[in-house]
């Protein structure tokens, strides 16, 4: 992708050292910065464009990139790879657990339960979290670019997976800050993508243009749909796995030939790490060849106890190994479109990203979902996310041309996030798919008389019930001065900052009291299926949601009658003793009702209602009623 010519120079505008864009990939890194007027790729020491993700330990040194990888038939136990995969997660995690059985290197949790990959480094055994191996792949980086342009870098924009949560996007500036990279800005992938379509293709034109981004690479998918119209980036919807990729299309194949080599040969070579990743390395190299021939040899020499290994894997076998997850890539695909709400045939361009995207069966896949409209092959798959991370970066450094400096791009959030309430309600703050940097804030009320703490849940999701959603973290509000219920106000802010990182608050309105919090999700999301079904749940069970909802509002609809009635009453003149009383008894049987009833159906809570209404009315006729229906806390 060439760059306009009529740029201002290679500096940058403020003194701080050169900016690069970063894509930091489970397989393959790739750097590229503004140079010579344009964006440029740069190559590593090899003089290649892209950077295996490899890091290797041995008895004298330590190896990144191609040095690493190109060693690993000889030493798999201590070269490690896939560190994305485990970045910001749990060592419970399923994904997690999943992903051990087809390591050769070894996984072990930390005191703190986080996992970590045990190497024998120097005659040493250590242990490094994935932040630690990421940092080594980002300081490789660092390092090619500063060898490339001549010149010091600190500042970089690196890119993570639409659907990572905070956790991981935490996780990933922190690596960049292990590395010496004082990280700008953590960006979404295909946003980076969809920056570097808008560029090549020069987004000049003031007809609105809708392009899907569809991001399949080692060991995540994304798909984005943006509209580009003249400098604006616009991101419309996004979805995506962050645990689908070459590398679990690579599992397949390996799988198929551990049990064939056992059926032809009887031998079981799952449980030698050289013989599966002298196996995987002969996969890798027949998936790409699938891309454009039928079919391809495996043939590996002396691969377990001095037997050979002579097979044949036609593209058919290959589909159909693969073809849940080329389907789960479709099925994404068709609710991104949905979730844009646009036509599929309002689609002007499919562009293809990352390097599991060259694969036939998926392209094919893709051209007719799209009733024939074949993808765009005008941008390099495996270089167009570095080259809109780049792009970013000279725009934050003060770097490139006008045609850099005056692109705008509008990202999302992926899912909406909220607070538990009272009755277990998600009550929404920032609903899925709002642009962001964004920041709202609601105000909510005391549920109880003289309370002095709020605690506040957070969740994300798109169940009505909270508990049905990833709870991301919880705090408490401490030192609310003691009043009656509903007299405190506490305002709460949501803010999610342009790396999707998101800050919670809360404030007592009055004193000034406030509490916040980082929103760090030390769970991780349970990848695979777990945030993609909770958009998923919240469409199947829609019905048992609404139902829910509509009872939780009448429960609240009655509770909060009750008590406008009683507090009204008590506060009133002119009203007889004998009828106060009367008011109280009428309380205090509804509230013990609502204990022995809070299952129950929205007529029975209407019913309440009315019989409150019968007692209280013809005593106040002539008062108004309370105010306005507040949403109450847990």
């Amino acid at each position: 992708m060439a760059g306009n010519e009529n740029g201002n120079g290679n500096g940058n505008g403020n003194g701080n050292g050169r900016a690069i864009g970063i894509d930091l990939g489970t397989t393959y890194s790739c750097v590229a910065a503004w140079q010579h007027d344009r964006i440029e790729i740069i190559p590593n020491d090899q003089g290649n464009r892209t950077t295996p993700s490899y890091v290797a330990f041995t008895a004298a040194e330590r190896l990144i990139g191609d040095a690493a990888k190109n060693q690993v038939t000889n030493n798999p136990i201590n070269t490690v790879f896939d560190a994305k995969r485990l970045i910001g997660r749990k060592f419970s995690d399923l994904t997690v657990q999943r992903d051990i059985i087809f390591w050769p290197f070894n996984v072990v949790p930390s005191a703190a339960g986080k996992p970590m990959f045990s190497v024998t480094y120097r005659g040493e055994e250590k242990q490094f979290s994935a932040e630690e191996i990421s940092s080594m792949v980002l300081n490789k980086m660092k390092e090619i670019a500063e060898a490339y342009l001549g010149s010091t870098v600190k500042n970089a924009v690196v890119t993570v997976p639409a659907y990572f949560n905070d956790s991981q996007r935490q996780a990933t500036k922190d690596a960049g800050a292990i590395a010496g990279l004082n990280v700008l800005r953590v960006i979404n992938e295909p946003t980076a993508a969809a920056i570097a379509y808008g560029l090549d293709k020069g987004a000049t034109s003031s007809v609105a243009k809708n392009v899907l981004i569809f991001d399949l690479g080692g060991g995540t998918f994304d798909v984005t749909v943006a509209t580009i119209k003249e400098d604006v980036i616009e991101v419309k919807a996004t979805a995506g796995d962050t645990h689908l990729g070459g590398q679990d299309i690579d599992n397949r194949m390996v799988n198929h030939f551990v049990k064939e080599f056992n059926i032809k040969k009887g031998k079981d070579i799952s449980g030698s790490p050289k013989a599966i990743r002298r196996l995987r390395s002969a996969c890798e190299r027949a998936k790409r060849i699938l891309s454009s021939s039928l079919e391809t040899p495996i043939d590996i020499e002396s691969l377990f106890e001095g037997i050979d290994l002579f097979s044949t894997i036609t593209r058919a076998k290959f589909d159909e190994l693969n073809l849940d997850l080329f389907s789960k890539c479709m099925e994404l695909v068709e609710k991104c479109v949905g979730d844009a709400k646009i036509d599929k045939s309002s689609v002007d361009e499919v562009v293809l990203v990352g390097g599991s995207s060259r694969i036939h069966k998926v392209q094919q896949m893709l051209q007719e979902f799209f009733d024939g409209k074949e993808a765009c092959k005008t941008i390099n798959p495996d270089e167009a996310v570095a080259y809109g991370a780049a792009a970013l970066a000279a725009k934050l450094n003060g770097e490139g041309n006008d045609k850099v400096q005056n692109v705008i791009f509008l990202d999302v959030t992926p899912l909406s996030l909220g607070i538990k309430c009272m009755g277990d309600e998600m009550n929404v703050i920032i609903p899925r798919h709002t642009t962001i940097p964004t920041s709202k804030e609601k105000v909510y009320l005391t549920t109880r008389d003289n309370q002095t703490s709020v605690r506040f849940r957070v969740y994300e999701g798109e169940r009505s019930k909270a508990t049905g959603n990833n709870m991301l973290g919880e705090f408490r509000l401490q030192g609310i001065p003691a009043a009656p219920r509903r007299a405190a106000k506490i305002k709460l802010c949501f803010n999610i900052d342009e790396n999707g990182i998101m800050n919670v608050s809360a404030e007592h309105i009055g004193t000034g009291l406030k509490k916040e919090i980082t929103i760090v999700n030390d769970k991780g999301r349970l990848c695979k299926d777990e945030v993609e079904k909770m958009v998923i749940d919240g469409e199947k069970y829609k019905r048992e949601d609404e139902e829910y909802r509509k009872k939780a509002d009448a429960r609240n609809a009655l509770e909060n009658y009750a008590y406008d009635m009683r507090n009204t009453t008590i506060c009133a003149t002119g009203i007889e003793a004998a009828d106060k009383m009367e008011i109280e008894k009428a309380f205090e049987s509804t509230m013990k009702w609502l204990e022995t009833n809070k299952l129950a159906n929205v007529d029975a809570f209407k019913e309440k209602i009315e019989e409150l209404e019968m007692i209280y009315n013809p005593i106040v006729a002539k008062m108004h009623s309370a105010g306005p229906t507040i949403i109450e806390l847990d």
